[in-house]
């Protein structure tokens, strides 16, 4: 988990006036960009979005495998919105669910959305390197439609509806009617996904909350540093028949593998070795919601 939050300050509102009518009448056409605002990311290499900035290493390769395999999922089993979280903060959660948009919205071909629900402690427009705008929690305590604040993020072809400010006290938002009628709302649209980032699994009664509005959950952990009673305690809590896999970040070693691979095929393209720097090995399973 970063250890940093969005800064308060956000001097006027930037979300333009579509009317939530336009909105889901847009989202009826697969392909169609949506009339929504658009922001540009400059993609950093601080923001470990392999999928698109190094798509040849073995993360975005991995990436590519969960891509599929939920796709099968969906075709088997109708699921659109997705829990991701992790069973503590630093295990990367926020990562692999920038990565997973990257790589389900096939640059922009797919409308797939990005739901921030960690109001404690947001990350992604500043991992995007983005200016931040009013989000989830601004529109919470101002009453207003969250569906406007939602934006479009080029070059990576995803849509983003942010956390916002960060929240001291989260449990009012996370156990809102406000957020159940959201995700319900978004799920009954023409997203072909709906990937939730939220707080990580304790406190267990807010992860419950996003929990029942999901139709399956990614548990994301850390090799070598997240103890093994964390994930076994996190899996009974979500339920195993809701989580599809495991998603084990960090490990080392495989772009070893991939530099030899590629070297092979083109040695004047010889990849040098590197740390991964995201996902590294998954288990789907072929039963949930």
């Amino acid at each position: 988990m970063p250890d940093r939050v969005l800064k308060p300050g956000i001097e006027k509102d930037d979300i333009l006036p579509v009317s939530p009518e336009d909105f889901l009448q847009a989202l009826e056409g697969e392909g169609v960009e949506l009339p929504v605002p658009a922001e540009i990311s400059p993609v950093a290499p601080e923001s470990q979005i392999v999928v698109y900035s190094d798509p040849r290493s073995a993360g975005a390769d991995r990436f590519r495998l969960v891509q599929t395999r939920l796709k099968q999922l969906q075709a088997a089993k109708k699921l659109k919105s997705l829990l991701i979280t992790s069973p503590l903060p630093g295990d990367g959660k926020s990562t692999v669910a920038l990565n997973l948009a990257t790589a389900l919205a096939e640059k922009g071909k797919r409308p797939v959305l990005l739901l921030e629900a960690d109001v404690y402690r947001p990350a992604l427009v500043r991992r995007l390197g983005l200016k931040p705008w009013r989000g989830l929690t601004e529109c919470f305590a101002g009453k207003s439609d969250p569906m406007l604040a939602i934006r479009r993020i080029d070059p990576l072809g995803f849509y983003l509806l942010p956390a916002g400010r960060p929240m001291e006290d989260g449990s009012t938002l996370l156990h809102s009617e406000f957020i159940s009628k959201l995700i319900k709302g978004l799920a009954a649209t023409s997203f072909s996904w709906i990937l939730i980032d939220s707080p990580p699994a304790t406190p267990i009664a807010e992860i419950l909350a996003l929990r029942a509005e999901a139709d399956a959950t990614l548990l994301v952990s850390r090799a070598g540093k997240t103890p093994r009673e964390a994930i076994e305690e996190s899996a009974r809590n979500l339920g195993r028949d809701h989580i599809l896999g495991i998603i084990l970040n960090g490990v080392e070693g495989l772009d070893r593998v991939y530099s030899q691979y590629f070297g092979y095929v083109k040695p004047e393209a010889r990849v040098k070795p590197q740390k991964p720097k995201s996902i590294q090995s998954l288990g789907l399973k072929t039963h949930g919601r």
